[in-house]
């Protein structure tokens, strides 16, 4: 029993020295990076100031809207009052920096064909659009990002908010650039979406790999935990009610679309966290990787029936 214990030990040291000396490999690739705060650019600006600005940053000054506009924007006393709160939530900004260049260290490292984009952080009237990847740009709207408790987000509902801190401007943005790698399957089964769903999450696991599950799901710490010890029984269910390669599109409401709680119609419904199927693919994904030899572009290009059949998925007791 103890030389069991001891190679386990041995196995979980030597992966964990792996590990670090990748991460350590990855920190010292070379980024020169610069995040150009156009919020307070905007907000600090003068009308007077227009001009410069039109001619300096064209792409956040389209013809179509009239300079009356921009004026009127920078004499508002609600984008004053927004600038404020956006400076007192990143005072210091050194921590997102060292994010954001982290996520491009991953980012070069596991996609060099990818150029490396300019940041700009800026402020958006839609709470859904926090980042936006824009050619060779990283688009990151700050008033997104002020708290999940902040004054400007009542009425959102509590499972979206809970998303809106500024720890999460580095995930958020590595789940932007996962969409645009990961090409939407053909096949409509639900088995097939959850590994579409997976693949993105895996990705992210590669670039933010200091986040926590938690935060790479969008969950709390307590629906991470949750997922994690239902794992067996949210598998079960889905093989006893022939879910796999059923391609109703109601299961995506039920368990692929954010939501606050998952819906297997049980008691059960509101311990759960939403999309708890992107779950379920993400270790279908992980399992298919640690047990294939294959690079992340060969996942990305084999289909949610070969990785399942390849993965010898068993979900955790």
């Amino acid at each position: 029993m103890k030389k069991i214990l001891y190679f386990c030990l041995l196995i979980l040291a030597v992966g964990c020295a792996e590990e670090n000396a990748l991460e350590k490999e990855i920190a010292a690739i070379p980024i020169d990076m610069n995040v150009v705060r156009f919020d307070q650019v905007f907000l600090d600006a003068k009308p007077s100031d227009l001009p410069k600005l039109k001619e300096a940053y064209p792409l956040f000054f389209p013809s179509s809207v009239p300079d009356s506009t921009w004026i009127y924007t920078m004499n508002d006393p609600l984008q004053k009052e927004l600038k404020t709160q956006i400076d007192e939530v990143f005072t210091d900004f050194a921590t997102v920096h060292q994010d954001i260049k982290s996520l491009l260290q991953h980012i070069e490292f596991y996609f060099p064909e990818y150029d490396q984009p300019q940041v700009f952080t800026v402020t958006s009237e839609d709470y859904r659009k926090k980042v936006i990847l824009h050619q060779d740009m990283i688009l990151i709207a700050l008033n997104t990002y002020l708290g999940a408790n902040h004054k400007y987000y009542e009425g959102i509902q509590k499972y979206i908010s809970q998303g809106f801190e500024k720890k999460m401007i580095a995930v958020d943005v590595a789940s932007e650039f996962a969409f645009s790698q990961v090409q939407t399957s053909r096949e409509r089964t639900f088995l097939s979406k959850m590994i579409y769903y997976g693949k993105i999450q895996y990705i992210k696991s590669l670039l933010v790999p200091k986040a926590s599950v938690a935060m790479q799901f969008g969950y709390t710490e307590r629906q991470a935990d949750w997922a994690a010890a239902n794992e067996k029984q949210i598998w079960t269910y889905f093989i006893e009610k022939d879910l796999l390669y059923s391609t109703n599109n109601k299961l995506d409401a039920r368990f692929l679309n954010l939501a606050p709680f998952s819906k297997f119609y049980l008691e059960l419904d509101n311990e759960s966290p939403g999309g708890i199927g992107r779950y379920i693919g993400y270790q279908i994904v992980k399992a298919y990787m640690e047990n294939n030899d294959v690079s992340l572009q060969n996942l990305l290009g084999k289909s949610s029936k070969k990785i399942f059949n390849n993965s010898k998925y068993k979900p955790k007791k």
